[in-house]
């Protein structure tokens, strides 16, 4: 199964590192517990999204195969699931397929995270599937946005498809997912359109069902263009987001090293885009893949999947960024952690989540354990975290280091909390069966 972000921009997770030498920070002390191993057969397999709580501590999410038989064009393994994990009170979790995407028509190869309404319902989006029509070479189709309902008689989910992509002005390849407001109207990206380099949408409830709106679409210039992540509101009802291309074309190979963004709403109802950060694809990092997140204070924490040097796939291993406004109408941005590719991590694929201390954290997709299974590759990945030092400077500290066996491998998800501070997410690879696993760190 391939991550549908190679469609946009090849990222080749093979790190040339054999003439590096690396000191690897140290290993704080934690623990590190698989919860459920996939299979990849009805339970699914290749988890990637960020996982989300509900209120009684289940975990949910979703694998971009597996879940039956062999019945999407193009996959070997199913069209993908949304599972839900629960604790069984013995230490132990199990884990239930909510829903199986049976065929193209109800979507396939979800990446993105989920989102609950206050009612139960979940929301989400797949990249492909929707239909048999060719969709920049994909059979499947340009993706689906739906929704799952909990049937009263319990047991499997019932899915609602509200939107079918179709690469035209509404966009296609919607990989992220859904971020709600108070209205419960739901926002995300496509990374591809007709118009240029993707889009920003809305969907809506309206009394006569669900309606669709572009709010903005990127030419592709330098305004941006392929946004992957997920979406962030301010308190005014700003939306921020990041752009893997556009910006400054001359950069990244002539496609530009991606964006930060504002979009703001006018009083005609339109969106107005402003471009808060341009990456260089140097020192200050290239083709942000995750999610922005606040602070108390306004500033905004992302990831770069790209940056200045070497060591990583011919470029750089990536970094965590700060951008501060100024006061003045710009925003400013700091590097807080170059990765290295050694072991302190390689790649970071999702954004950062901060704890009530202000220490951020995460996961890469390389680097780490530079030795067995993980050695051919650059390392299984990491998860880490950043602390603030008193110099106003940060320091990582490596959680785990992903051997690429029972453990797993390569976590292209984000991380989330539960009420006690653990942390969860997902590998992609690794586990017993090759399939991923779900994991809690515990800090």
């Amino acid at each position: 199964m391939k991550n549908s972000v190679s469609r946009i921009f090849p990222i080749v997770l093979v790190v040339i590192l054999a003439s590096l030498t690396v000191i690897a920070p140290a290993v704080d002390a934690q623990t590190q517990k698989v919860l459920h191993t996939f299979t990849g057969n009805w339970d699914g397999s290749y988890p990637q999204g960020s996982l989300i709580f509900d209120s009684a501590g289940n975990l949910y999410g979703s694998t971009n195969a597996g879940g039956g038989v062999p019945i999407c064009p193009g996959e070997g393994s199913g069209c993908g699931v949304v599972f839900e994990l629960s604790p069984t009170g013995a230490g132990a979790w199990k884990e239930t397929a909510l829903f199986r995407f049976a065929s193209s028509a109800t979507g396939a190869a979800p990446q993105g995270s989920l989102l609950f309404d206050s009612a139960g319902n979940l929301y989400g989006l797949t990249p492909e599937g929707g239909g048999s029509s060719l969709c920049g070479g994909d059979v499947n189709g340009c993706g689906i946005a739906y929704e799952l309902s909990p049937n009263s008689s319990g047991g499997s989910w019932t899915q609602s498809i509200l939107e079918v992509f179709n690469e035209g002005p509404e966009g296609a390849l919607p990989l992220a997912g859904f971020i709600a407001d108070a209205e419960g109207n739901l926002y995300s990206t496509a990374a591809l359109s007709t118009i240029g380099g993707g889009d920003v949408f809305e969907i809506s409830k309206t009394s006569s069902g669900w309606q669709f709106k572009v709010l903005y679409n990127f030419t592709g210039g330098a305004d941006g263009a392929a946004p992957v992540a997920n979406l962030v509101f301010d308190t005014a009802g700003n939306l921020y987001g990041t752009t893997v291309a556009g910006g400054n074309l001359a950069d990244c190979f002539g496609s530009g090293c991606g964006v930060v963004f504002e979009l703001s709403p006018t009083s005609s109802g339109t969106w107005t885009e402003t471009v808060l950060h341009t990456f260089s694809g140097g020192r200050d990092g290239g083709q942000p893949e995750g999610a922005l997140m606040f602070d108390p204070a306004g500033n905004l924490y992302g990831t770069a999947s790209n940056s200045a040097g070497t060591a990583c796939f011919g470029g750089g291993c990536g970094l965590v960024f700060e951008l501060s406004p100024t006061g003045t109408g710009s925003w400013k941005e700091k590097v807080l952690h170059t990765f290295t590719g050694g072991g302190d991590g390689a790649v970071p694929m999702a954004g950062v989540i901060m704890d009530s201390a202000g220490n951020l954290y995460g996961t890469t997709v390389a680097g780490g354990n530079l030795i067995g299974v993980c050695a051919g590759n650059g390392g299984c990945g990491v998860v880490f975290k950043l602390s603030p030092t008193s110099t106003g400077n940060w320091s990582e500290t490596v959680l785990h280091r992903f051997s690429g066996g029972r453990d797993g491998s390569e976590p292209f998800s984000g991380l989330t909390f539960d009420a006690s501070g653990n942390l969860y997410g997902s590998t992609y690879y690794g586990g017993a069966a090759g399939f991923g696993v779900i994991f809690e760190t515990t800090p």
